[in-house]
């Protein structure tokens, strides 16, 4: 996967993309791309949705029981 905050739109394919947590989807060059992070046993986490109807669809691990 492209490191999230590079200059996403170049050099990008679907193989490289980052995929929507939900649906699974690539997400190459969406304007409604949302990511959600987290810090998980001293480690950074992310979440990549394809839009907001996806993000809301998920429950953040903190919030599972």
């Amino acid at each position: 996967m492209v490191d999230p905050t590079s200059e996403l739109g170049e050099d990008v394919t679907e193989e490289d993309a980052p995929t929507c947590t939900i649906c699974g989807d690539p997400i190459v060059q969406e304007a409604t791309h949302r990511v959600v992070t987290w810090i998980e046993d001293g480690e950074v986490q992310t979440a990549h949705f394809c839009d907001e109807a996806c993000r809301e669809e998920w429950t953040h691990p903190e919030q599972r029981e």
